[in-house]
């Protein structure tokens, strides 16, 4: 199984959703790097369960552990390993589930491709098991932090309710991670009808990286946005991607989609940057901005129809604590994906040329 993301700062993810602990093992961070176990739970405290109405009530600290890499507050190159112990399990509500296919989720998938699977609570393929993602995450924002650059993800859209106003500072005051003060209420709302229905529902994240110098990306395989989309295609329940304009380049025409270069300043750029601060697979310089379309929570309570292992058609309902909605906590889990990647392009650039 590929559990392990990234070419120079690169990171192995472990564990499972019912096991004992998950965690990650972070390989190819420079030494030197001013590093504690608080950078890191600011980060995980963020993607944690339990803490509002719109999220599941598994009661979680998340409390991470580092094992080796960090001695005195400063990273030592050689490879970090960080632990976070899963305290509130409770596998009694999958007991019932062990050989039936819930819909939605990759329990025959996971089956096909084994021959085994752990069906408490989705194992491997839990959400889970992004919590590692999350603490090598923050090291990345660490080490991207001493060129500048900044991550910041937020709800774009929830049940069709669409953020107008982009207030960075609007993010982390409300439930939801919606940047428009007069929407996230809405989306708070929508969320608590839909669980009341026995539902769940799906959004758009929108991620922007600031800061970035120009010149990331390897191409032709490993440009950036390719790389990019690997990572947040990576997070369970992310169906779809786009940058800059996306989508809307198929609807336009060449003098359209065209962005001339302007010198602003002395720096150069697009006017209106519409690729989204990539061009050719390599970063212009400019702010990266990228969408993902999540899908709705899979684990709903209301009744539905499945098969178990025999092929035999039966009804399904799946009980436990889940989100009503993905999107919320996958907020923090994309920030950390755009993260690793940026980290990992900007050691590689290093090697690029012989000045720089």
């Amino acid at each position: 199984m590929a559990s392990n993301f990234g070419k120079v700062f690169s990171i192995t993810t472990w564990g499972e959703s019912h096991g004992p602990a998950l965690g990650v093992v972070l390989d190819g961070c420079p030494a030197g790097l001013e590093l504690n176990e608080e950078d890191i739970q600011k980060q995980l405290d963020r993607r944690r369960v339990g803490q509002s109405k719109v999220t599941s009530p598994r009661n979680e600290a998340d409390q991470v552990q580092i094992l080796s890499g960090v001695f005195n507050g400063l990273t030592m190159g050689t490879p970090i390993s960080m632990v976070i112990w899963n305290k509130d399990t409770d596998s009694s509500k999958y007991d019932n589930l062990k050989d039936l296919f819930r819909p939605g989720h990759a329990d025959y998938s996971y089956l096909a491709k084994y021959g085994v699977r752990d069906h408490r609570g989705g194992g491997r393929s839990s959400g889970r098991e992004t919590v590692g993602r999350v603490a090598a995450g923050a090291v990345a924002r660490k080490l991207l932090a001493q060129v500048g650059v900044e991550i910041y993800g937020y709800t774009k859209e929830l049940g069709g309710l669409v953020a107008e106003k982009i207030d960075l500072e609007e993010i982390e005051r409300n439930i939801v991670r919606c940047p428009d003060p007069e929407i996230a209420p809405l989306m708070v709302e929508a969320i608590l009808k839909a669980k009341e229905e026995k539902d769940s529902l799906g959004g758009i994240a929108e991620i922007l990286a600031t800061g970035v110098p120009a010149g990331l990306g390897e191409p032709v395989f490993d440009r950036l946005d390719a790389d990019i989309a690997k990572g947040l295609l990576s997070i369970g329940a992310t169906k779809a991607i786009e940058f800059g304009a996306g989508f809307d380049f198929a609807r336009m025409r060449g003098s359209e989609s065209n962005d001339p270069f302007v010198n602003q300043a002395g720096k150069i750029m697009t006017k209106a940057n519409k690729a989204g601060g990539i061009l050719g697979g390599i970063s212009t310089g400019e702010d990266i901005l990228v969408r993902l379309a999540v899908k709705p929570t899979s684990s709903i309570a209301r009744e539905q129809t499945t098969v178990n292992t025999a092929g035999e058609e039966t009804k399904i309902e799946v009980q436990g604590r889940h989100d009503p909605t993905i999107i919320v906590r996958l907020v923090p889990v994309a920030e950390a994906m755009m993260a690793l990647v940026l980290a990992d392009h900007l050691l590689r650039q290093r090697l690029a040329r012989v000045k720089f």
